[in-house]
């Protein structure tokens, strides 16, 4: 049986950066790595913008070149998973048959995307934007003469791929179950922002639309029906409506978890000698008042990975990182800082209508969060306000002509 001092699954974002932490603090064991797709690390945000849009070619993407791994001497098995955890004999199995023992564990394996549920969901020409191979499947689609696209989810991931669809000339719908696009995650000012960008752009937004089935012809997609019993035609389907966290093998193993995988604040998990981190890896977020949350960045699953290599090597450093966000749309550059879970009052700062503006979240006048399109100087100093935890003036806030770094 083959062992590793640390076995890392998952080779995102978070089990790429966990080995470079390790290697960067000093640890001289082994290190494997085990991913089930076929590729060394990538960037994942750009599968959705520049990848998609055909900017950015994969080479570009590597978060290292492939042979950086091999001159770190760390091990990088790609195409199989973990599929059984044996925290007592500190083994795993993995989907070709093999086994591997390990010293030390760090879960990384994200979420897969969630996936529609309804009659002819199993369509050719239904895609989710998760991974390398699901875009390349677009993208091969794209070039045979797709012309009608519906977007189902008016979320982040939706929203830049209506955007580089938009771009590439296709007609367009957007799908969006609740009443308005991000209604999870931002204020209706940004909401309404962003809807009247992309309508202007030409993408048909239908609100409080509900998916009943996906018609089909020859196995193939040709249009999304409602639950109205409109049918709008469809060569091609993407399906943006959140993750599943690959958490199974570790909740079947007997670690503790409902959302995710819970980890303490050195991304422990309650299985002994086992990490978790990323956007499986749900802990108690300072940011958000204490509450046990899984955050979904880039930002998120690098700290994590820090924090655990540096337990790992004996310097524990409770994880406590400024949580930060971006989405890129059209020529709009959206910035987020902090979490605005909660917030019960938002400021705008700046109008909308010059396409360069902030809205500031407030919890019982308390500063939590900021969304800054166009915007890096509020962006910049903002972020210093949220982690000072400051209460301000809201007519203070509002005043384009007061830096925010004047509020310190």
């Amino acid at each position: 049986m083959d062992h590793a001092d640390v076995l890392i699954v998952g080779t995102g974002h978070g089990g790429a950066q966990a080995a470079i932490a390790l290697r960067q603090n000093g640890h001289e064991g082994s290190i494997t790595m085990i991913g089930r797709e076929r590729t060394h690390p990538y960037e994942r945000p750009p599968l959705s913008k520049e990848y998609l849009a055909g900017d950015k070619p994969f080479e570009r993407i590597y978060i290292r070149p492939p042979q950086f791994w091999a001159d770190k001497n760390i091990d990088v098995r790609l195409g199989k998973a973990v599929i059984e955890v044996d925290p007592v004999g500190k083994t795993v199995l993995m989907s070709d048959d093999s086994k591997m023992s390990y010293r030390k564990m760090i879960w990384a394996t994200g979420g897969d995307a969630r996936r529609l549920s309804c009659s002819g969901s199993d369509l050719e020409g239904i895609h989710t934007v998760r991974n390398h191979t699901d875009v390349e499947r677009m993208m091969g689609e794209l070039e045979g003469g797709v012309k009608h696209a519906v977007v189902v989810g008016g979320g982040y991931i939706g929203l830049e791929a209506a955007a580089v669809l938009r771009k590439m000339g296709r007609n367009v719908v957007l799908l969006e179950a609740l009443p308005r696009v991000l209604a999870r995650v931002a204020s209706e000012e940004l909401s309404q922002f962003y809807q009247n960008e992309h309508r202007a752009q030409g993408v048909d937004i239908r609100l409080e639309a509900m998916v009943e089935s996906i018609i089909g012809e020859d196995g193939k997609v040709t249009a999304v029906k409602l639950a109205t019993g409109e049918e709008i035609a469809a060569d091609m389907v993407v399906v943006g409506i959140g993750i599943v966290p690959s958490v199974g093998p570790l909740i079947a193993a007997g670690a503790a978890g409902s959302n995710g995988v819970d980890v303490d604040e050195y991304c422990r998990t309650t299985l002994d000698d086992i990490h978790a981190i990323g956007d499986c890896a749900a802990h108690a977020n300072a940011y958000a008042d204490g509450a046990v949350i899984r955050v979904e960045s880039v930002q998120n699953a690098n700290d994590m990975a820090t924090t655990t290599a540096k337990s790992i090597m004996g310097d524990k450093q409770p994880y406590h990182a400024f949580p930060w966000f971006w989405s890129n749309q059209y020529d709009l550059r959206l910035q987020t800082a902090g979490l605005s879970l909660g917030y019960d009052q938002t400021v705008v700062r700046g109008d909308p209508v010059d396409r360069k503006f902030s809205v500031l979240y407030l919890k019982e006048g308390r500063l939590i969060a900021l969304d800054c399109v166009n915007n890096v100087k509020d962006y910049a100093q903002g972020r210093k306000l949220v982690e000072a935890r400051l209460t301000p003036e809201l007519d203070v806030l509002a005043d384009i002509e007061i830096p925010l770094k004047s509020l310190l």
